[in-house]
Parts: C-alpha cells; structure tokens; sequence
C-alpha cells in the first residue's frame, strides 16, 4: 500500500499506478506532472509515497516540453506530407521558432502551410499517444544513416551514454532531447505565420500564462538573428558537432580569436557610426537582458571611442534611485524595484540636459546599505565627452522624454548564438544567458545554481516588461554571444548544477541544463582572452569595477 498526495485530495493504493490514471490527470491542460520534485510524464508508472502536482502552461519547463513535442509533429507532418523536404528549426523573434526548407531555396510557403496546417490538425484530431523506446546507440545509428539524418549522426559521438531514447508516433520516430507530451491531441496551440523563405510557429507561453503573445514583428533583431546565421556558417560552427570539431582538430586558437575578432569588428562599427554623428551624440544609452555582458561591452566601447580622441564619461542610473520611502508602492503594497518609476526621471532629464548644455552638474550618489541618496558628485562635460549611460530602462523613452532624440544614440546588446543540436533542435539563447548568469554567480557571488534558478523567472518577467518592448528602438544591436563559450563555461556550470539534490524543486531545470551541456567538448580558460566578454562571467577580466 502506498499513498499519493494531489493537492488536498489523499489517495492510498496497491498496484502500480501511471500518473495518468489519477483523477486530476483526466485533463488536457495538464501535460506533465511533478512528482516529489521530479518532472514526470504523465505515462510515469509507479508505487511509492508521493506528493504529485500537474503542470499547467504557466510553468517555464511545462512550456519547454510543449514546445519540443509541437517541433516533433511538426517534423512528423512534414515527413507525411513532403517526405523529401529536409527542415531547420531556429529561435526567432516575437518569441517563436523559425522554420525553414533547407533543400529548397524558393518554396511555396502559402501552399506549404495550408497543407501542413491539414496535416497538423489531423495528425492532432487522431490524439496519436508519444510511446518512448530505447535502443544501442549502434542500432540509433543505423536508423540515422538510413533515413539519411547525418545531423544526428554527426552529434551522436558526442554523447556519453550507450544508449538513445526515441519516441514513436505511428510509424514516425524522433527524439527532442527530452519529455514529450502524452499524445499529438495536447498539441492544438499554435500559429503559423509565413516569414522571409520560410514561417515562423507561435506557440503558449508561460508568461502569458500559457496563451500565445500578440505577434510583433522585429526587423532589426531579425538582421542580427541573420548576421548571427551567416557568422556561424563562416567559422564552421553552426552546430554542437562542427563547434567540437574545431577543438579536435587543434584549430582552437583560430576559432576562439575568430569570434573574438567578430566583436571587434562589431565596436569598430559602433565606434564610426558614433564618432561621425558626435556632433549631434551627446548620450550613449546601452540595455538589454539579464548576463548579456553590458559591464565589459561598456568599458570595451569606451576604449573604442576613445582610441578616435573621444573622451566618454560613463554615469551609473542606480545613482537616480528614489529614496526607498519615496518610492510609491503598487495597489497590492508592494514595491517593484525593476519599475522605471523608482527612478527620478525629472532629475535624470534635467542633470542631462544642464550636461550637454555645457554645465557644471551634482550627479546624486545612490547608497544601497542605507537605500538613500547619499551627497553627490559634481560634474561638467565637454563636446568630446560623450555621456554612456547603463541599466535595466536605458532603452526606454520615458527616461529620457526631455532629450532630443537625435542626442541620444541607443544600443541594445543580448547574446544572439544561432546553432543548432541538429536540424530539428536549436539552442536556447535564454538557457544560454541562465548558464551564464550561473556561472557568474557562482564564481563572484558564491551562490549556488540553486538560488539563481529561484530567481530566473522574476528576472524574465522584468525583461519582458521592461527590457524587450525598447529593443527595436535602438540604433544598433550588438550581438555579445560568442560560438565558442559554452565549451569554456561547461565545466564552471556542471559542479553547480550537480549540487542540486533529486528532491529539489530546481532539480527539473538543473538535469535539463546538465543534458545539454554533455554535449560540448572543454575549452580551456587559457585561450580566452582577459578583455573578453566572457571574462565577465568566468572570471580573470582586465576590467576592475
């Protein structure tokens, strides 16, 4: 005899028992469970005490499984429908994924999608069940050459274990790197959108509680999501397998330095387009999200701007924090601390304006021990000091509604990595900036991945409120990802990750993130050099704050 908790309803019983046979399972909002921490699917068998919990679509690992499962019946139908058509998966904008044709340069995307949108909604009317199965990673490869999936093939050598899980829908057979929904009938959420050479797939999402966003198009991101495409294909990396491949063949160095110089190259951009418009710059406003590298690419701009006889004067907007009792709380008595109105943007207007005007200004000194303006400092600039100015609402126009917008030049920094597990699998630039901001914290913070995790989703919320709204109004888009870093950051990451015990609720996202980074062949630190953007995170920067 055993006993099952769901909430507040107790169950005891003696057999074995799948997660869907309980009550609460008879509901298709629920497509995973959680049991005693676990992540389970809901075909999980078993007989023990358990505290069990469904998941809905609010939850960031619940939407991970869904979206993984939806790119499997979106592989399935076209293997039905075009069975010679090889397809690509890629992270895009307005938070979807992009798809595309590979082996066929113009396609008819209208007519492609009307008949997969048949074949899809079929395929999700007949609830076909996802059954897992398990076999040699000899016999995997067999199947691979035989269906001509070098992908995979190539990224198979690649991992430690003997054996390969698959998941079979009729006589269709893939693998996602990780849990599947029950059946192809959870999978009715999605919109399709045809987009370039090919469409993008709109599917829930957690912070919108488990609806689809309202599309908005992002024209200058996608040129950076395309550059970030193109730079991939240049140095061989589009993929794990190619990226390892440069360590193997003791190419390393041109590989590491190669990215390193994309970045250069990039500040050297930056640093013509400012220097020719200086006349009319007088504010440089940098944002973007959490662990996107905006301490070193602020002082690497700098140097740049200064190496054309500019003298930047960088001013922290933490020092323009209101008073903490002054700051208004929300109607629930709570105070945001991420909300641009805990700023006094009337002084941050009024300091820069009397600043470009040629004025000699007290900037306020913010004390965060005693959350209290704490005296000032003074200031006075000239027409070579053009003004760099970080944070969260650097973007944002309310923040500086008082300044001409032909004063401000405005950069928006995110890593953008496009590479790929294989065709049907991209990598996750939002995992990518959590293993950093892991690694981070861990190094410089002696805080375990555990208390990072707590924290990721808050900090998501924000940048989607505060950050990702103000990113088409930028001047420039600097891409800060680097091809090679999560070969160096692997073995910062794997330690922290591995502390987290089974019975955590973190446990969930920390085994995700430790599958993914099996796959990356070491680094070595030594080949990083001081003044990159990775040092930010690993450490042994030439950059003293």
């Amino acid at each position: 005899m055993f006993t099952i908790n769901v909430g507040s309803n107790k169950y005891e019983f003696e057999n074995e028992i799948r997660l869907s046979e309980l009550p609460e399972a008879n509901n298709k909002e629920f497509i995973v469970g959680r049991v005693n921490n676990r992540m389970r699917e809901l075909s999980y068998k078993f007989n023990y005490d358990a505290d069990v919990e469904f998941l809905r679509m609010d939850n960031p690992e619940t939407v991970h499984i869904y979206e993984q499962s939806l790119r499997y019946l979106i592989a399935m139908a076209f293997k039905n429908i075009y069975p010679n058509y090889r397809i690509k998966f890629k992270y895009s904008i307005s938070r979807s994924i992009f798809c595309y044709i590979v082996n066929d340069e113009s396609p008819n995307i209208d007519e492609v999608l009307t008949n997969l949108r048949n074949e899809m909604e079929k395929l999700v009317k007949l609830d076909i069940p996802f059954k897992r199965i398990t076999m040699t990673t000899k016999d995997a490869i067999a199947f691979y050459m035989e269906n001509d999936y070098q992908d995979r093939i190539d990224i198979i050598e690649y991992r430690p274990e003997s054996k390969v899980h698959f998941y079979v829908c009729n006589d269709y057979m893939n693998y996602m790197y990780g849990y599947m929904v029950p059946s192809t009938g959870y999978l009715s959420k999605y919109l399709f959108r045809p987009y370039e050479v090919g469409f993008l797939i709109q599917y829930p999402r957690a912070e919108k509680n488990g609806e689809i966003p309202k599309f908005k198009d992002a024209l200058q991101y996608v040129k950076t999501l395309r550059k970030a495409s193109i730079w991939a294909d240049v140095v061989e990396a589009s993929t794990i397998a190619d990226l390892n491949r440069h360590v193997e063949k003791n190419s390393i160095v041109e590989f590491v330095h190669m990215c390193e110089a994309n970045h250069n190259a990039m500040l050297t951009e930056l640093g013509e387009k400012i220097k020719k418009d200086i006349h009319n710059i007088r504010l440089i406003a940098i944002a973007g999200p959490s662990s996107s590298g905006k301490t070193t690419f602020s002082n690497r701009l700098r140097i740049e701007l200064m190496t054309r006889g500019l003298k930047p004067i960088k001013i922290s907007l933490d020092n323009y924090y209101l008073n903490r009792e002054d700051i208004v709380a929300d109607e629930k008595g709570k105070v945001d601390l991420e909300h641009i109105n805990t700023l006094d943007i009337a002084l941050f207007n009024q300091n820069m304006l009397d600043l470009i005007a040629g004025k000699e200004v007290d900037i306020p000194i913010f004390d965060f021990t005693t959350k209290r303006r704490n005296g000032c400092s003074k200031l006075k600039v000239s027409e070579d000091n053009p003004i760099i100015i970080e944070g969260i609402h650097a973007l944002n126009e309310k923040l500086s509604a008082m300044i001409p917008k032909k004063q401000i030049f405005k950069i928006y920094i995110s890593p953008q990595l496009q590479m790929n597990l294989d065709d049907h699998n991209p990598i996750s630039i939002t995992n990518l900036r959590l293993l950093r901001r892991i690694v981070r914290d861990k190094k410089f913070r002696n805080s375990p991945a555990s208390r990072t995790i707590s924290m990721w989703n808050s900090v998501r919320r924000g940048e989607f409120k505060w950050i990702y709204p103000n990113q088409e109004y930028a001047d420039y888009i600097f891409n800060s990802g680097l091809q090679y870093e999560l070969c160096v950051m692997k073995k910062y990451a794997l330690p922290t990750l591995q502390e987290i015990p089974y019975d955590s609720k973190y446990y969930v996202t920390a085994n995700r993130l430790i599958k993914f980074l099996k796959y990356f062949v070491d680094i070595d630190d030594s080949f990083v050099p001081c003044n990159s953007l990775l040092r930010e995170f690993i450490g042994g920067s030439c950059f003293v704050e």
